[in-house]
Parts: structure tokens; C-alpha cells; sequence
């Protein structure tokens, strides 16, 4: 579980430090201040994405942690650019989850 918690909050750092930018697309702000700001700001997501993988690699494989990322990612992503950047989120954004959920199931899924 504190992988699961650890991972969401890394992922909540890396977008903002990817994507929390945008928002501010017309600031005049010098491209490598924008950059510096997300380098700070991507150092806290690494201070919980490392633990995580540290922790969750005694339960799960290398290619579960990261498709476990991979879909927090886009949990989290979702929220925040629907909440945060103030995007329509669309049918077809939803579609393509499922068909993530998918390839989750095939990836726990023993054979």
C-alpha cells in the first residue's frame, strides 16, 4: 500500500513539474526559469517515486511497478487537467483508460 500512496504523490509532483507550465503559456517568463522551477519541483517527486519502487520491488516486478506508475500517472493527470489546466476531458479519454485497465489486467493476471 505505501507504494500505491508513495507513487501518487510523486506523480502529483512530476505534473506539475511537466505540465504546470502550461497553464501560464502566455507568461514571459525566460524558458530556463520555467525549467529550473520544474527541476526543483521534480526533486520531491523523486524523493517519493524512488522509496516507492525501493518498497513496492518486494512485491511486485520491475514491469508491474512501472505499469502501476503508468496508470497513477494517468489518474492523476486526468484530475489535474481537468481541475487544474481546465481541459474538456473527452469520451475517447476514457476509451483508451479502459483499454490501459486492460493491459493492467494481463500484467497481474497470472498465466
Amino acid at each position: 500500500m505505501w507504494t500505491i500512496i508513495l507513487l501518487l504523490i510523486s506523480n502529483v509532483f512530476m505534473t506539475f513539474a511537466w505540465y504546470g507550465h502550461l497553464k501560464h503559456k502566455d507568461s514571459n517568463m525566460p524558458l530556463f526559469i520555467i525549467i529550473l522551477i520544474s527541476w526543483g519541483i521534480a526533486f520531491f517527486e523523486y524523493c517519493f517515486q524512488v522509496p516507492a519502487n525501493r518498497i513496492g520491488i518486494k512485491y511486485f516486478s520491475p514491469a508491474q511497478l512501472k505499469i502501476i506508475q503508468e496508470v497513477i500517472t494517468l489518474v492523476v493527470f486526468g484530475v489535474f487537467s481537468v481541475l487544474y489546466l481546465k481541459e474538456e476531458f473527452k469520451w475517447n479519454y476514457v476509451v483508451s483508460f479502459c483499454f490501459i485497465l486492460g493491459a493492467v489486467f494481463f500484467a497481474f493476471k497470472k498465466f
